[in-house]
């Protein structure tokens, strides 16, 4: 395993984020150090650094290097955002931690805005889409053609910046609202035309949306712990923004969901993504736990052009390659879950996205022995809901938990998860689960003893035969110890031959 490390030093926080990885295999993130810095506070008035910004920057970078050091990191890279871009004391701050040896980067607004792109394309299951990254001094608005950057650039809209400049009263005048919308408007509106008449997703990006999401899920008590991939509704963010408007910064502070460090220019924030929803008549957007940093990482963990040939695929390997089980067991499982999903079509209407649903589990159903062997189908369910599964929206994800949460046990339900699904999910979760559990019970002794399967459907029952090599009676006990789920799924009882 590689470790590199990337500091994003930004206008409103510095963070250094640590990866292990095997280069265009697997990664994860090893650690997350997050700094409140400050280094654009005052830079739009006259693109002076000030000496207080500067000295706690260079403080940060000091403990950053001092940590890489420490921990022995393979690669530490620091890239510097529209702070240092606009400064034009930079030369001053880049003198003063000269000597700690640091490669640091200054991107153009174009390259920012390439790294954001690259981010989405690599994280959500999407060709084409408009990706939106404001940050503390600047904002980029994109378009990601073919999961590549098309065109875009960065504009003077930062919360920090858009703060200073206008919000100087606590909780802000109407007429210091009305003013910062009119900033907004000076450099989006020719966008938020073209954007209202594009249908492309609309993807956000930066600390500052994620939590006003985080508000908003903890408002209505969302019921998976994630933000990437989260569709913020239009409505919800305008209930938001208008108690965030009426609230001093002590009371925004206390609001569950954000972050007090942030309380001041949530606002300038909030105001931003109303009007850019407004103005590009949009009804939510989709948040991206990706953003600038990863967008970095991709760059040296792909080769040109950066790009993973599947998101959704390479999403479930790097889960398996984290929590590993035996390859030919899972192997045998995919097969035997194909066969039976394929051969019971007659009796579901489930279609290719059920199937790769289906696959996931069969993949995915014991990575909790990583953990234990004992409950590892609620500790599988647990690894499910903890991080984001790229390429899969939260529906997906809930429903691909509970596969693994019933994969050997209990009466599949959708719980907690009620509230993410449709309709017909209740059906499809009790069908496939029946499938999964044949399959864990077809291949118990995991000595592969069942070669392959199809099946009969007659008036009343399932007729399943096997084909099998030598004996295969502790399978065919277990199997037949399922027919009471494959009876709730699919109306008919089961009778196993072999």
């Amino acid at each position: 395993m590689q470790r590199k490390g990337i500091v994003d030093l930004g206008s409103n926080t510095s963070r250094l984020v640590v990866y292990g990885y095997q280069p265009g295999r697997w990664f994860r993130l090893l650690d997350d150090i997050r700094e409140t810095v400050r280094l654009g506070e005052g830079l739009g008035i006259d693109r002076q650094l000030s000496a207080a910004a500067i000295d706690r920057a260079a403080a940060t970078l000091e403990l950053f290097a001092d940590y890489a050091a420490s921990i022995g990191l393979d690669q530490l890279e620091v890239i510097a955002t529209s702070a240092l871009r606009d400064a034009s004391n930079r030369d001053h701050f880049l003198a003063r931690v000269a000597h700690l040896n640091l490669s640091i980067r200054i991107l153009s607004g174009e390259q920012e805005a390439r790294y954001g792109v690259g981010a989405v394309a690599n994280s959500f299951n999407l060709e084409r889409g408009w990706v939106f990254d404001l940050g503390g001094g600047s904002a980029q608005l994109s378009l990601m053609e073919e999961r590549r950057f098309q065109e875009g650039d960065a504009y003077p809209l930062g919360a920090v910046r858009l703060t200073e400049a206008h919000l100087s009263s606590d909780p802000p005048s109407v007429s210091q609202i009305k003013a910062l919308e009119a900033t907004v408007a000076h450099w989006l509106a020719p966008r938020a035309t073209t954007l209202a008449a594009d249908p492309a997703p609309l993807i956000a990006m930066g600390g500052s949306v994620r939590n006003l999401a985080r508000a908003v899920q903890r408002r209505s008590d969302y019921p998976l712990p994630l933000l990437h991939g989260y569709p913020l509704r239009r409505d919800d963010l305008e209930q938001l923004t208008d108690t965030l408007l009426t609230s001093s910064t002590e009371q925004r502070a206390r609001i569950p969901g954000l972050k007090p460090d942030r309380a001041d220019v949530i606002v300038a924030a909030a105001l931003v993504y109303r009007w850019l929803l407004r103005h590009g008549d949009r009804e939510e957007l989709w948040i991206s736990g990706q953003g600038l940093r990863e967008g970095a990482f991709y760059s040296h963990f792909l080769e040109p052009p950066c790009l993973l040939d599947d998101v959704r695929e390479f999403a479930l390997d790097n889960l398996f390659a984290q929590y590993p089980q035996p390859p030919v067991h899972t192997r045998q499982m995919r097969h035997l879950c194909r066969r039976l999903f394929d051969t019971l079509a007659p009796l579901h209407s489930l279609g290719d996205a059920a199937a790769s649903l289906l696959d996931a589990a069969a993949l995915l159903h014991d990575i909790g022995n990583s953990v234990s062997y004992y409950r590892h189908h609620r500790h599988g369910a647990y690894l499910l809901t903890a991080a984001p599964l790229f390429g899969f929206s939260h529906r997906e994800q809930a429903l691909l938990a509970r596969l693994v949460r019933f994969h050997n046990k209990g009466t599949p339900r959708l719980g907690t998860y009620k509230s993410l699904a449709g309709p017909e999910d209740h059906q499809l979760l009790l069908q496939l689960s029946a499938c999964l559990r044949l399959a864990e019970a077809l291949e118990r002794s995991r000595a592969g003893r069942v070669r392959d399967l199809w099946a009969t459907v007659e008036a009343e029952e399932i007729v399943l035969h096997l084909d099998v090599e030598g004996s295969a009676a502790v399978e065919i006990w277990e199997a037949s110890k399922q027919a009471p789920v494959v009876e709730r799924a699919f109306g008919k009882r089961l009778r196993i031959l072999s």
